[in-house]
This record gives structure tokens, sequence and C-alpha cells, in this order.
């Protein structure tokens, strides 16, 4: 006899599925269930099968069947359709009663697609553990490999592979492909090796009591996942971690990051000014929120200035901002948070001191920055790095490609034979619309213009390699600090090589810092709003000409009508009168990138990858590039989503 638990339960399943049968037909879907068959299509014996053995899989991505012979049985979610007196009814209740007293404990056989589950023997026990709310189930998986592909769909699933090929199991599905190599590399355990069984479990262990404490906090929305947080999550905790909190305290700690995870999961905005003018006070603003008399500010840096010029850079902008702001401001700067320990702990520490801003002045100190800023909402952070996903750091960085497209126009101008060297730094976000910015630059005042581009971050004698073709116009990194007298060094800038190895210098670009900082530090004090606390939208100020963040030093040995040329394209920059892309663009491969009708995005600048025509020379992948640079480029570089990852547990 069968129990009268047993019969309600498949009355109570056999109501839900007809109820949504019903709804599905009325939206004009087929009711039935997914077939594998059908989605793989004619060649579906085509399609290469792996054996993959038997585990637990995850019951919400066991969505249909191999084949159609039970696919009308079932609605959406494995809901039976079929009346209780049938054998199929009969068979359903049975399996209940066993999961009720002894627990199911046959694996099912499942057919795995694109990381979706298809049933070929056990739909009735999937059918009885969905009901009861079950989240796995023991299955027998054999895999359907899909056919080569550009489709992002696939690509994902790609990258879905080399995960599994690592850790082994079904528990995470992202929507990136590259997030899979992130996490990998924020883990304590082998990042391109097996996982044995015991950093199999280690894992799951954690990831499902962070899952269960994500869900049971019902945030789950936005179509953000508990993987999309816990990627997040990692970013400011180490996993060592998970299981020395409390439940209420991996809560708390979610929470906290709550704003940041969903920042992380949309765009960021980018912003080309501190205070825009349709954000300026008003009269009765300025009665409501009357200007601050004093700030506290911290700046954190990753070397010392002695030892380097990024630094050195940042510092002097410093000294610009307190020349500028007197006794309104108060400043205390932190040296040598090279490390993520000594990182957090003086960024912690420019908070204990009383900092209401604090501006951490390179890219690797992103992470200690969310660490601390997560902690203290009520603290302004800003990092220095292009395209930050998170609502509780600022991010700057500087329109740098303004200022070569002068540099361009200028080397164009007296590149005689066309022919124009450029080194450019490191392939980071950025760096690329830098390069065809010159390159457009160039082709502005000579149309047969080439570029010959190399890699500062590449091995060679780049300069010696150039001057060996016969090239005597180079482009070089930018000076550092505003010292004319940099540009006598011969190694920044643009100059002019003769052929005795004299090198005149041109011009160079400029980043003015103490612009930035000046201008974030008054607009905190005129009481302007920072959308910080409560917005889960990710804000990057990047600054160009009309900000005063960037500009061009000029040489005293430009020619004249170059010169008043070059200051003509600068002023009509500043007065955000030309659009340096708004013009017909062509990339190597012969694709038309612009047809003139209107200027990239900033998130299209950042993120460019592709060269003008007129660049001779390639991008160049990760393993290209020397290992001393490899660490910058893993963490803003061109193509950070697709290298693969270093081993677990590193920042």
């Amino acid at each position: 006899m069968y129990s009268q638990t047993a019969i309600n339960q498949y009355k109570a399943m056999q109501a839900k599925g007809l109820k949504r049968a019903k709804e599905l037909e009325r939206a004009g879907k087929d009711p039935k269930l997914p077939v594998l068959e059908h989605i793989l299509g004619e060649d579906a014996a085509a399609y290469k099968v792996q054996e993959i053995g038997t585990q637990e899989i995850p019951l919400s991505r066991v969505v249909g069947v191999r084949t159609e012979g039970r696919a009308s049985a079932f609605t959406e979610g494995f809901l039976p359709l079929l009346n209780q007196d049938s054998e199929f009814g009969f068979k359903w209740i049975d399996l209940c009663d066993v999961h009720l007293n002894e627990g199911i404990r046959d694996a099912v056989l499942v057919y795995e697609y694109l990381g979706n589950f298809y049933v070929e023997e056990g739909n009735k026990r999937v059918s009885v553990l969905k009901s009861y709310g079950a989240t796995y189930v023991m299955a027998k998986i054999r895999r359907v490999l899909p056919q080569p592909s550009e489709d992002p769909e696939i690509k994902l699933y790609e990258k879905f592979l080399e995960f599994f090929k690592v850790a082994g199991f079904y528990d995470l599905w992202f929507k990136e492909p590259g997030m899979y190599a992130k996490l990998l590399a924020k883990l304590p355990f082998s990042a391109d090796q097996e996982w044995d069984e015991e950093q199999r479990r280690t894992f799951q262990a954690g990831y499902h009591y962070f899952a269960d404490a994500f869900r049971s906090m019902n945030v789950e929305r936005d179509n953000i996942g508990p993987e999309d947080a816990f990627l997040l999550w990692l970013d400011v905790y180490p996993f060592e971690e998970l299981t020395q909190m409390t439940s209420e305290e991996l809560r708390k700690s979610i929470g906290s990051l709550w704003d940041d995870v969903v920042a992380s999961n949309q765009p960021a905005e980018s912003v080309a000014e501190v205070v825009p003018e349709t954000e300026q006070k008003g009269f009765i603003s300025s009665l409501l929120f009357p200007d601050r008399r004093h700030v506290n500010v911290a700046f954190v840096h990753q070397r010392d200035p002695e030892k380097s010029i990024w630094t050195k850079a940042h510092d002097e902008g410093r000294e610009e901002m307190e020349k500028a702001l007197g006794e309104r401001v108060t400043v205390r700067s932190y040296f040598n948070a090279d490390d993520p320990a000594g990182a957090e702990k003086l960024i912690e520490e420019a908070v204990n001191d009383g900092a209401e801003i604090v501006f951490t002045t390179a890219p690797p100190l992103i992470k200690r920055t969310l660490a601390v800023a997560v902690h203290h909402p009520e603290v302004l952070f800003f990092n220095c790095a292009p395209d930050l996903n998170y609502s509780s750091v600022f991010g700057y960085y500087f329109r740098a490609y303004e200022g070569k497209f002068i540099s361009g126009a200028i080397a164009g101008a007296l590149a005689e034979d066309g022919r124009i060297g450029y080194i450019a730094p490191y392939p980071i976000l950025g760096s690329i619309a830098e390069i065809n910015a010159f390159a457009l630059g160039a082709l502005m005042t000579n149309p047969h213009a080439k570029v010959y581009l190399r890699w500062s971050a590449m091995h060679g004698q780049h300069v010696e390699d150039l001057l060996q073709q016969g090239i005597r116009v180079i482009s070089s990194r930018d000076i550092p600090v505003q010292e004319e007298e940099f540009l006598r060094y011969g190694e920044y800038g643009l100059y002019l090589a003769n052929d005795q190895g004299g090198m005149t210098p041109l011009c160079s670009p400029l980043w003015v810092w103490g612009t930035f900082y000046e201008s974030v530090v008054k607009a905190y004090l005129s009481n302007t709003r920072f959308d910080r606390n409560g917005s889960s939208v990710a804000t990057n100020f990047y600054l160009g000409m009309d900000a005063g963040a960037i500009d061009v030093i000029f040489s005293e040995d430009l020619p004249e009508g170059v010169r008043f040329l070059a200051e003509q394209l600068r002023e009509n920059l500043r007065q955000r009168k030309l659009g340096i892309f708004k013009r017909r663009i062509t990339a190597q491969d012969g694709t038309v990138m612009s047809d003139g009708s209107r200027e990239f995005s900033f998130e299209d600048l950042l993120h460019m990858d592709w060269l003008c025509d007129n660049v001779e020379g390639h991008i160049p992948q990760y393993d290209e590039i020397r290992p001393i640079s490899q660490k910058l480029v893993r963490l803003i570089g061109i193509y950070r989503d697709q290298i693969p990852p270093e081993t677990g547990g590193t920042e």
C-alpha cells in the first residue's frame, strides 16, 4: 500500500503541473519538457559523447529529457501531468515512499549539454526529488560536446570545461568566460592541475556554506547568483576564513559587499569630470548643505617617491593640491604598500588616523582598498586604475590618448618619409586607444604616415631596431612629472633622432595628477554629493584636457609652424570642439570600425583591442610579455579575462 503522504504529494505536484502547463500554453509556449534530441537537431548522431562518471549534480540544472518518450509526462520543472491512477502515477508515488522512508540512492542517467542535464533514465526520481526541494541528485553523466563555434555561449562553455578539468564539479556557472580563471586564481588550490578528493570536498563544503548563507538573505536578484557574490567576496576575504565565520558573520560580510556585487555585474559609469555643471550647488542647496571647513586626506602609495617615478608624480600632485587648498586640508602620506597584508594595514591605518578621503595611487592596491572600504562607508575611497567595477571605491584614470593625438600630428608633420616609431609600454586598458589616436593624428598631417609599433613590455632593443631601419621620428613613454627637463633625457616623449645618434626633443603628453586631486577635495569641501553610500553603480572618473588632467609639453626645438598647429589642436580638445575618433577608421584587417558619424564611448576606448590600418605591429599576447610586466597586464590588461590563472591564493 502506498502512504497517504506520497499520494497527497503526487496530487499536489500534478495540480501544480497542470496549472503551469496551461500558463505556458496561454503564453504560446510548449508545455512539455525540453528534449535534447530536438535541441541537437538532425545531426545529433554526429556529436561526440564523453563518459564523465558518477557524481552529484545540481537539480536546478536538470532541465529536460534526452528523448521524446517521457517529455509529455512532465511540464517545466519536472512537474507530473499524468493521472494518479496511471502506471506512471503509481510508480511516482512508489518512489515518493522510497524517498520518505530510506532515500533515493540509485543514480540517474543524464546527458549533459552546455551545462544543462537531460534525463535518460530516472526522470521520476528527479521529479520526486525536485518536488521536495532537493538540491542535488546522484547521476551517471555523459557529456555531449558542442560543435566548435564562435557563439558566445559555446565560448563560455569552453571556459567552463577548462575549469571542470581542474575542479571536477558543476556547482558554479558564471555569465562571463573570464570568471572561471579569476576564481581559480583566488583559491588556495592548484589552478592548472586536477584537484584531489580532499581539495574538491573542501571547496564544495565552503562554497555550499557560502551559497546557503547567500540564499538565506533573499538578495538573489538582477540575475545575480551566489557564484557572482562569491567571486567578489574572495577579493576581500581569503577562502580559509570562510569556514571560520559563523553563519551570521558570513551573512553580514555578504551584506556589506552587496552594492559592490551588483555593481560588478553591470557596466561601470564613466564620468568625464569630477563635478558636472548640472550638479553645481544652487542657493537652496548652499543653505541646506554649507561648505565644509576642513578635510583630512590620505595618500597610500605602492612605492617610495625616491625609487618610483610613478609615486613621485602622484606625490607632486599631492603637493599641488595642498598648495591650492592651504589650511582647509590636512594630508598624510603612506608609502611602500607593496604586499597585500602591508597594503591593507596602511590603508586601515589611514582611516584610523582620521582620513575622510583616501587615494590609493596604483592599480595593484585595488583589492586591499576594497577590503577596507566595505567596512568604512563613511570614508570616500579612490583607486588609480581604469574601469573599476566596485561601488565602494571610485576609479580614476586619464584620457592620455588626447595627448598622444597631438604627438601623432607633430610626428606626421616631421616624418619626411612618413615612417614613425612608437614604443608602447604595456597592452593595458586604454593603451590601444593611445596608439590609434597617435596614428590618426599622424594621418592628419601626413596621409602617408605609417606607425611602427614596438612594446617595452616585450624583450628587445626597440629604439636601436627602429633606428637601424632608418626611422628617425620616435614616440616613447610620456614624461612622468611636470618637469620639462625630462624631455632632454631622450627616452621620454616624442623626439627626432639624427644619424649620429643625437636626439632632439619635440613634445610629450603629461599627466597632471594635482588637478584631479584638487578637484575631488574641493568638491568634497563644497559638500558636493558623491554617490557612494547605498549606490549599486560603479563610477570611474576618466578625465582629459577639458578637465586639465592631460596636457602636452612642447620643446623649444619644435618648429614654430608645427607648434602653432599643435597648440590649436590642444585648445580645441580643451574646449571639446574636436572629436579625435569621429572620422572614418579602418582596422588592420580591413574592417571599418567607424564610418565617422559618431565618437566612441569611454568604454569603447578603454577596451579597444584593434589597431588602425596605418599601424605596423600587433598587440602582444600574455606569453610574449616579459615576466616583470605580466603582473600589471594580468590586473588591467586588454585580454586579462583570457589569461590562464596563476597558482591559487595570489593577488
